[in-house]
């Protein structure tokens, strides 16, 4: 006797199991065209608004990350936002003469570097470690570059600015997250450190997030208008 309902529940769930797989496939090419087409890597918040509900939007790309893994252009994470970049083992073929970043001099790659491992961090406390001034025009190009932002004021008197990276520094550099910047043993393989570096020399460890720490306060628009970079308030446009 054949059991009609047994087959009937079968045909069921292979017909559920294969609208969940189109529906996967399709969620795949919409988030692959979306981040394709942003000139800034997406955010999984961003993907999650234009996928369907209820859509598993990060395995979604760890999916797209694999597949894209062998490539000669790779998915990679951001920050917690994602974009599609030249696979770092070819790179040498890609031509940017146009697009060539000028190359950093020394004390703006030192200040960078500080900034970096640091923040948040101020101007004074950066002159510290240097042990020489720091121009505004070294912070200025770093600024420029889209590297460095200003992320708050510190409580204590002159409410110093404090000083961090952006997520187009990670993206420039191709790091995922402040925690891939290299640590001590990386630096002396690679002929960073002089081998005559203190005994107790330490690399230190990045912030990990953007959330203010306890002795930040946000920068306001006051804040801004003093730091020359809006206008103030009420001033008449030329």
């Amino acid at each position: 006797m054949i059991d009609l309902k047994g087959e009937e529940d079968f045909e069921g769930n292979f017909e559920d199991r294969s609208r969940d797989l189109q529906a996967e496939i399709e969620a795949e090419r919409i988030a692959e065209a979306l981040v394709f087409a942003s000139s800034q890597p997406v955010s999984e918040g961003f993907l999650a608004e234009r996928l369907p509900e209820k859509t598993d939007v990060h395995a979604i790309m760890l999916r797209l990350k694999e597949q894209y893994a062998p490539r000669g252009v790779n998915l990679v994470q951001v920050e917690g936002a994602w974009a599609f970049r030249t696979a770092a083992d070819l790179s040498f073929v890609i031509r940017r003469d146009d697009n060539e970043v000028k190359k950093l001099s020394r004390a703006a790659l030192e200040v960078l570097a500080i900034i970096a491992y640091h923040q948040p961090v101020t101007r004074a406390e950066i002159e510290d470690i240097r042990g020489v001034q720091t121009s505004r025009g070294t912070l200025d190009v770093l600024m420029e570059a889209g590297w460095v932002r200003f992320r708050g004021r510190r409580r204590t008197p002159g409410r110093p600015v404090t000083l961090g990276t952006t997520r187009d520094f990670l993206d420039h550099f191709g790091l995922e997250e402040l925690r891939d910047l290299p640590g001590l043993e990386e630096l002396k393989g690679a002929g960073l450190l002089s081998g005559r570096i203190p005994a107790n020399f330490n690399i230190p460890s990045p912030l990990m997030n953007d959330e203010l720490t306890e002795d930040e306060d946000p920068i306001t628009q006051m804040d801004l208008e003093e730091l020359g970079l809006l206008a103030p308030r009420g001033t008449p446009e030329d």
